[in-house]
């Protein structure tokens, strides 16, 4: 009985300790979400008194922000030169001019090559800035300004080069009146346009970069003429071999007329002839000499159909091409002729740029994998040397979206060198080249930064007030009206 009674009383007790500790349970439970409720409260009440919001960003506001972030960076650089000083590169000149084909020298970057693909790249832009695009100018599809004057009038004096010859193309194809681009072509020429300019280093920038460097610039498609060009898609032979090169292309570069002003010779005839002159000239004083070709679209192909007409010409001669957006040219016979000549390529593409996908857009180089069953396709068309691709995505000043035109604007790609460092890496904060110019002639910066678009423009598209306070049309300096090529070899250099 007695245990019994213990083990029921120990029983009651524990009951009793339980209701006591459950009641309690309840009571601080009750109290605790009183507290917590009131604290919810008191916290709305405060967060609505100050307008703010507990929620998730959005999408909007963090692109706001983003933006932001952008402009702040773009004025932070309004004060700040738009370019580094010089380096010296004169014991590195041939590595940085593709002598092993720019390895381990594109990813990453290295920052002496970044300079000067930057400087082709602005003798490239050189050739669209001084292009005389107004229809109703009777130098429509001249350029703009003499040789002499070229680059001071550009702003690229600084690079210490010296225009030496222009360089004149026609397209051998009639075309109907309609596709003219000058209501007064017959003026100047009914079948000519400049297409660009052979230059040399002047002895400053010589002994910087460690020879005498020869450039030629291309100009990319502008006109009409040259967009029906560029639609030709046939093959044709070139040279003995079986090399084959793109119709339209190998048109514009070696056409030409008897009849014509500026055409009595074919822009290979003159570049070739340019060449000539200046290699044996600055070979008899013994100092070094490199060829660098470059051009941007149309551009960069006329210059690898340049770089092969001249490593037969000068077989020892470092020749290397420089080109943006450039398409395709040749087939693969095309390729392996350039590359057992010597000369060495490095193209710049953008990601989203189409042109570089161009001609052949299924048929490519793609299609080598297929060999053992196909053989040697020697209608495919093939690109020609290194890539460096770029991502507009990679830019924080960029628009995103399918401004196919702006993204091959060659500004769009200088732009995009200057930022580059690595294909994982993110755009570099110190670059210094003006944001500004990417909206020369397109709409790709982001709206945040001001920059109207296609700013670019000669004050009142040309047009000046007269004595009598008319708006007329100004007369060109006589120095700046074309000429016709001279085809003298012997002028003194």
């Amino acid at each position: 009985m007695a245990t019994t009674t213990v083990n029921h009383h120990q029983l009651s007790s524990t009951t009793n300790r339980h209701r006591i500790t459950s009641s309690f349970n309840d009571s601080t439970l009750n109290d605790i979400n009183n507290f917590s409720n009131k604290s919810i409260r008191l916290a709305k009440s405060i967060t609505n008194l100050l307008n703010l919001s507990i929620e998730k960003p959005s999408l909007k506001s963090l692109l706001q922000r983003f933006n932001q972030n952008v402009v702040v960076q773009a004025d932070s650089k309004l004060d700040l030169p738009t370019s580094s000083p010089k380096e010296d590169i004169s014991t590195l000149w041939r590595q940085i001019h593709g002598g092993s084909d720019w390895e381990n020298l594109l990813d990453p970057l290295h920052h002496l090559l970044r300079r000067e693909i930057i400087k082709y790249g602005e003798f490239a832009q050189a050739t669209y800035d001084a292009f005389d695009f107004d229809s109703f100018s009777e130098y429509c599809g001249s350029c703009l300004y003499n040789q002499q004057s070229f680059f001071n009038k550009l702003g690229l004096e600084k690079h210490g080069y010296d225009v030496r010859r222009y360089v004149y193309a026609m397209s051998q194809y009639e075309i109907p009146r309609w596709l003219e681009k000058s209501y007064v072509a017959d003026t100047w020429s009914k079948d000519s346009n400049w297409m660009g300019y052979v230059a040399v280093s002047d002895d400053v920038e010589t002994r910087r970069i460690g020879r005498r460097d020869v450039v030629v610039a291309w100009r990319g498609t502008v006109l009409p003429s040259e967009w029906y060009e560029d639609m030709q898609r046939d093959l044709e032979p070139l040279g003995h071999g079986e090399a084959k090169v793109e119709r339209g292309f190998l048109s514009i570069y070696k056409s030409k007329r008897v009849t014509t002003r500026y055409n009595k010779t074919s822009a290979s005839d003159q570049v070739m002839g340019e060449l000539k002159r200046l290699v044996k000239f600055y070979k008899e004083r013994g100092e070094e000499v490199s060829l660098t070709i470059t051009g941007h679209s149309l551009g960069g192909a006329l210059a690898l159909l340049n770089a092969y007409e001249a490593s037969i010409m000068f077989p020892t001669l470092p020749i290397s091409v420089i080109s943006f957006g450039a398409p395709r040219v040749g087939n693969i016979a095309f390729r392996d002729e350039l590359h057992h000549k010597g000369v060495k390529a490095l193209r710049i593409t953008i990601k989203q740029d189409l042109v570089p996908r161009m001609p052949g857009i299924v048929f490519n180089e793609t299609l080598q994998k297929f060999d053992d069953l196909t053989g040697t396709l020697e209608w495919v068309y093939h690109h020609v040397g290194a890539e460096l691709k770029l991502d507009v995505k990679a830019s924080p000043f960029l628009k995103r979206g399918s401004n196919f035109i702006g993204i091959h604007h060659p500004e769009t790609y200088l732009h995009l060198i200057d930022g580059y460092v690595s294909s994982t890496s993110p755009f570099r904060p110190d670059a210094k080249r003006d944001v500004a110019l990417v909206n020369k002639y397109c709409d790709m910066l982001v709206n945040e930064l001001r920059i109207p678009p296609c700013w670019y423009q000669l004050s009142n598209k040309g047009l000046v007030s007269n004595k009598v306070g008319r708006m007329v049309r100004p007369k060109r300096s006589p120095e700046d009206i074309p000429s016709p090529p001279i085809e003298e070899e012997n002028l003194d250099v």
